[in-house]
């Protein structure tokens, strides 16, 4: 693989490094802020995330470093899921849930860009994303399912 191709995988493996990392402050926050009944399951769900974006996130970290990058710190950080925030209603589920979809979309859709990126000259970041990509899928398929009983009511 050239060094050009090398480092352009790399910047999009750090973009969604970002992503992952912002999606873990996120959902940590809306998990504990929502209120009312109907908020457990999705506030359950969210917290139940935590963890799978924070293991993507390592994931990520690793494999840039694996093919000569460096996992940046905080300061190269900046954040831009403006539709996950928690919402000032703290039982605006809808909203949350909105988000929730909106910040997979990105995920799902920079995966896809590295899967392409990837393709014939990075089979192992290939793969990563992959499986990853099912991951995103699976929430936003939740998440989708939310919105469909809340738009019933």
């Amino acid at each position: 693989m050239d060094q050009g191709t090398n480092d352009a995988i790399i910047k999009e493996l750090t973009r969604v490094y970002w992503l992952e990392l912002e999606a873990t402050i996120n959902y940590l926050a809306i998990s504990v802020d929502l209120d009312g009944i109907r908020a457990e399951e999705i506030k359950t769900s969210l917290a139940e995330d935590i963890q799978t974006e924070i293991t993507h996130a390592q994931e990520l970290a690793a494999r840039i470093k694996e093919i000569g990058g460096n996992v940046p710190g905080s300061f190269n950080f900046k954040a831009e899921q403006a539709s996950l925030q928690p919402p000032e209603d703290t039982t605006d589920l809808v909203a949350v849930i909105h988000g929730v979809i909106e910040a997979e979309n990105a995920a799902i859709e920079q995966y896809n860009k590295i899967i392409r990126l990837c393709d014939g000259v990075d089979y192992v970041t290939q793969d990563l994303c992959i499986k990853l990509l099912a991951d995103e899928e699976k929430h936003r398929r939740e998440f989708r399912g939310f919105l469909k009983e809340f738009e019933k009511d």
